[in-house]
């Protein structure tokens, strides 16, 4: 059962990393545009900076899932290197207890953000699009991050430690 969760978490982390590279394209599309706008034809479009900066959340955190599961975060490599299995199992640990507190932190706090905006209706200043959207994303993939690294923290702590060779 954990093993299945653990894969439809992965695939839709996959996904949400793929909406982020989507929405990157975008940001790119857009900005060339402006720039187009603004130097060959002499009229600045004056949605293009607000457009790209309220797409930076969702952007930023899109692919959390996805790296945690290619094991893509930057690493100081001597330390496991240099540690046993039961030190590196235990560093694995502690690196995801971190990642959730961390995760866990900054998905309540979208999530509240999420909320608290389509309550109160707020919009953009110059767009006017509600700012719930450009939230929203964000809080997903905060949300599903905190519950990859739950996963993965069952996972390691219900399989077993592999038990020192012996020498005979």
């Amino acid at each position: 059962m954990l093993a299945l969760l653990l894969k439809r978490v992965e695939a839709l982390g996959v996904w949400l990393a793929g909406l982020g590279a989507a929405i990157i394209v975008v940001q790119m599309l857009w900005i060339s545009y402006g720039v187009f706008m603004r130097y060959v034809v002499g009229r600045p479009d004056g949605t293009v900076t607000e457009a790209t900066a309220l797409l930076l959340f969702p952007a930023a955190f899109l692919g959390l899932a996805y790296a945690l599961k290619e094991d893509a975060y930057p690493k100081v490599m001597f330390l496991p290197d240099a540690l046993g299995p039961r030190g590196r199992r235990r560093l694995e640990l502690l690196n995801l207890l971190l990642m959730l507190a961390v995760g866990g932190f900054f998905a309540i706090a979208a999530v509240d953000a999420t909320r608290n905006s389509f309550v109160s209706g707020a919009a953009s200043e110059i767009l006017l699009w509600p700012r719930w959207l450009f939230w929203a994303p964000g809080a997903v993939a905060l949300v599903l991050f905190t519950l990859y690294v739950v996963l993965r923290l069952a996972v390691l702590l219900t399989t077993p430690a592999s038990s020192p060779a012996r020498r005979g």
